[in-house]
């Protein structure tokens, strides 16, 4: 068995900071890097790929909605077209950075609301999938699984992963409990880990009811924003390998 343990970092702008992202960098393989919208800036970045360089950690872009204020969890009204040009943008800024440094781009991960509005609308997840083939068509497009990001990537001719989270809660019908609702973040270290193998031994995840649902995964997401998630992650990556999973980078497991 194996897994690759995504992170969504490098969300820190001028003097605000946001999320444990060195603490962290050292229990993952594949980091969603901010691309400056939703958060980042051109220094967070560039400090950010350079760590994850060192690290031996593979590196993807995290484009989001430019919503500073609202840090890229709001819906937008934008169309098709413009989502488009957005993502072209934001993965390129990422990529010229990360040339510089002497890596590629491995995938590339929506952020917040943008990922959720792709969920729910094919059109604007085929979209994103088009920005992201136009841009280099061998970059992994993550996605919920079941989800218009996945089917759209698989039609533009990606490759597609399909993610689990270890940090949240799931609704019966497969869905994220919304941020706003009691049990949409877990911070319980043994939960987490617990869950986490049920998704990749079994294909499941226990839902707040209760009830088991289907949730295949490649990669595990956690949320640098994510109170104590630092610690979380550590346990999270000896839990696995404790348990003889292999954690490496989902370039590594297609």
């Amino acid at each position: 068995m194996r897994i690759d343990i995504n992170c969504d970092m490098a969300e820190s702008f001028g003097a605000y900071s946001i999320g444990q992202d060195e603490a962290i960098m050292g229990n993952i393989t594949s980091a969603n890097i901010a691309c400056g919208f939703h958060g980042g800036d051109p220094s967070v970045i560039s400090r950010m790929v350079r760590l994850a360089v060192a690290a031996n950690v593979a590196v993807g872009a995290h484009p989001g909605l430019p919503d500073l204020v609202g840090f890229g969890r709001r819906d937008m009204n934008v169309t098709p077209e413009e989502i488009e040009n957005l993502v072209l943008y934001q993965v390129a800024a990422v990529a010229g950075i990360a040339a510089v440094e002497g890596v590629r781009l491995q995938h590339v991960k929506p952020h917040g609301a943008l990922y959720h509005m792709a969920v729910r609308d094919p059109e604007l997840a085929r979209a994103i999938a088009r920005a992201v083939a136009k841009f280099d068509s061998s970059l992994i497009l993550l996605g919920f699984g079941g989800s218009s990001l996945i089917t759209e990537g698989e039609a533009a001719g990606l490759r597609v992963v399909v993610e689990a989270f270890a940090d949240r809660g799931y609704e019966p019908d497969g869905k994220l409990v919304p941020r706003e609702k009691a049990g949409a973040l877990i911070h319980d270290a043994d939960e987490v880990v617990n869950r986490v193998l049920q998704i990749v031994r079994e294909g499941s995840v226990c839902a707040t009811d209760g009830s088991t649902i289907l949730q295949p995964a490649e990669t595990i997401c956690v949320h640098s924003d994510t109170t104590g998630s630092a610690e979380l992650t550590a346990r999270l990556r000896r839990g696995l390998e404790v348990a003889g999973v292999d954690v490496v980078p989902m370039g590594s497991t297609g």
